[in-house]
């Protein structure tokens, strides 16, 4: 099977971004024949001037239209373009200049219709971005997943750094309403149809994500919320772990009581055993005294919004039985 890829990037108001994605890409050690698709979705800082100059450098092509989530957008730009095989990524991502080796390699090997691949960290990236990376990949976070470990069953790819085939894009309509989430509701579905899903390793991206503290509490947040949504969709998935942020911060509150007007300083103590190990562990992976301190940061951010707004959805939906999109409006776009 000939495999002719189609590059799919959603952009909002991310003309810097762009610049950066669009670059990397013309720097790949693949040879073959592929195109790239930008969709921009209603943005008020267009990113065109930018693609004009690609122009001659890349086959690329540029569509706007109204604002409708960059789900939709993805499937806008799958609908319009003329490869096989789509690879979707966020505009805040740079890919390495292997990248369409190493997918092209590894489709050829062992074909699929979907893959995903791992993150990293940018050499260029600020200390924050750096020390979200660490956060949002690391194995004594989030088990690494996000980092290159595969998952205990099945992978679920992310769409910064995603590939589908045209195939399955068909056979599922591609990506719904609902953001964040869009991805692991499209990955479940793309499992109920038949389908398998790897990780290829050797395909990841360097993920900028979001360059402040706020901005990440916001995302992780919204991560939270959204997972219980998925587990009353797709209810054969719900997965006990998914409670581990909110019982990691309701025992971390717990354990400082206990110490304070109890005395028993035991679970306290273990909460800091952790965070040493998040310390070393950044250190070692970041080579940075400053990144490894701000990690901690990162991590106690990143479970405090995603075990709040896990909890705050759970309860919405489990014990007053409300629906999501009601609850939740900002959670799902129109198209």
């Amino acid at each position: 099977m000939h495999i002719k890829f189609s590059i799919i990037v959603p952009v909002y108001n991310r003309p810097d971004e762009v610049e950066e994605l669009l670059q990397s890409i013309t720097a790949q050690t693949c040879k073959e024949d592929f195109e790239v698709v930008i969709v921009e979705d209603g943005s008020t800082i267009p990113a065109k001037a930018v693609i004009d100059e690609y122009a001659d450098k890349l086959n690329i092509s540029y569509y706007f239209k109204p604002n409708s989530g960059p789900g939709d957008s993805r499937n806008y730009g799958m609908k319009r373009a003329q490869g096989n095989y789509f690879l979707i990524f966020d505009s805040d991502c740079i890919l390495p200049p292997q990248y369409l080796t190493e997918v092209s390699k590894a489709l050829q090997k062992q074909y699929v219709d979907c893959f995903g691949g791992p993150d990293a960290a940018h050499s260029s990236f600020t200390t924050i971005q750096k020390a979200i990376s660490y956060a949002m990949t690391a194995f004594l976070t989030t088990g690494g997943i996000r980092g290159g470990k595969n998952a205990v069953n099945k992978f679920q790819p992310r769409s910064f750094n995603m590939g589908i085939s045209k195939e399955v894009f068909e056979k599922t309509q591609g990506f719904g309403q609902i953001h964040p989430g869009e991805d692991p509701d499209l990955t479940i579905r793309i499992w109920k149809a038949g389908y398998e899903t790897i990780l290829i390793p050797e395909a990841f991206v360097y993920h900028k994500r979001r360059i402040s503290w706020e901005k990440f509490h916001i995302q992780v947040n919204k991560f939270g919320m959204v997972r219980p949504i998925l587990n009353l969709w797709h209810p054969e998935t719900a997965k006990l772990t998914y409670w581990f942020p909110t019982i990691f911060c309701i025992g971390l509150l717990l354990s400082v009581v206990f110490s304070i007007f109890l005395g028993f300083h035991w679970f306290l103590i273990a909460y800091g055993v952790y965070f040493v190990a998040i310390l070393l562990d950044a250190l070692r992976t970041t080579k940075s005294i400053k990144i490894a301190l701000l990690a901690m940061l990162a991590v106690c951010i990143q479970f405090y919004g995603y075990g709040v707004g896990f909890l705050k959805s759970t309860i919405a939906l489990k014990i007053f039985k409300q629906e999501p999109v009601k609850r939740f409006p900002k959670l799902f776009f129109k198209k």
